[in-house]
């Protein structure tokens, strides 16, 4: 899959956020091309103020990969704490924008 490939599906996790009366962000948290987890903003639908797409997608994925990581205060830092290649933002709606950073 391809970084635009993999930004339209966290596009797709924002429009589903916001069928559902979420800010829509959505987040693909991608390892070795395959993508380990993705999710979207939940935090009115679960009561959970902590149930943004990031913190979601990042709790996904260190069920599969394993990680000293845990439930972390603010979704930059725990991105920031990880090594990357690229990091990407999506949000669709009213938004309607979406970032690629190396």
């Amino acid at each position: 899959m391809t970084a635009p490939s993999f930004m339209d599906l966290a596009l797709k996790a924002a429009e589903t956020a916001r069928k559902s009366g979420e800010v829509p962000i959505g987040c693909v948290i991608v390892l070795n091309h395959e993508v380990i987890a993705t999710a979207g903003n939940r935090t009115l639908t679960d009561r959970d103020p902590t149930a943004h797409a990031e913190v979601l997608a990042i709790r996904e994925a260190t069920k599969l990969v394993g990680s000293e990581l845990s439930d972390l205060p603010s979704c930059a830092g725990g991105l920031s704490g990880r090594r990357r290649e690229r990091s990407g933002d999506a949000a669709a709606g009213f938004f309607q924008g979406a970032k690629i950073a190396p």
